[in-house]
């Protein structure tokens, strides 16, 4: 099950967390492969990768297939099994992290909005509100590869 950590609008976070039955490595196996990133896509928005290398590492660039349009990502965090998170040009950034638990792996999925310049904006028309029901849904499908 997901359970809300946190939608802390004051810094311009929204998280989720979960225990998904695998091992850290394996997960973060599939996160580092921006080729797979479609299958674990709560928006519905990722279509597929255009360019982009096998596997991902601080400062990689790829470029994605989106619904309607394509947006290059940069990595701007990156510890191996542990943490990745990419950003795109509207700044927004989309990051996890992993924690061997009892029974898996604890994963946190947060979407991080804090360098938007329009944060009350994003706001006011519902992105952190979508974007819990996005994270929501990409944990479940995370959790659901490993079942």
């Amino acid at each position: 099950m997901t359970r809300t950590v946190t939608t802390d609008r004051a810094r311009g976070r929204v998280v989720r967390r979960i225990v998904v039955p695998a091992d850290p490595t394996t997960i973060f196996a599939l996160l580092a492969d921006p080729h797979r990133h479609a299958e674990l896509d709560g928006t519905g928005s990722v279509k597929g990768v255009i360019d982009g290398p096998d596997r991902l590492e601080l400062g990689s660039l790829f470029r994605m297939r989106m619904k309607g349009y394509t947006t290059t990502n940069t990595v701007v965090e990156f510890e191996s099994d542990t943490l990745i998170a990419w950003r795109h040009r509207g700044r927004h950034v989309w990051r996890w992290q992993l924690r061997a638990v009892t029974g898996g792996t604890e994963v946190t999925e947060t979407f991080d909005y804090s360098a938007k310049r329009a944060r009350r904006l994003v706001r006011l028309i519902g992105i952190p509100r979508r974007a819990g029901v996005a994270l929501d849904r990409s944990l479940a499908a995370l959790r659901a590869r490993f079942a």
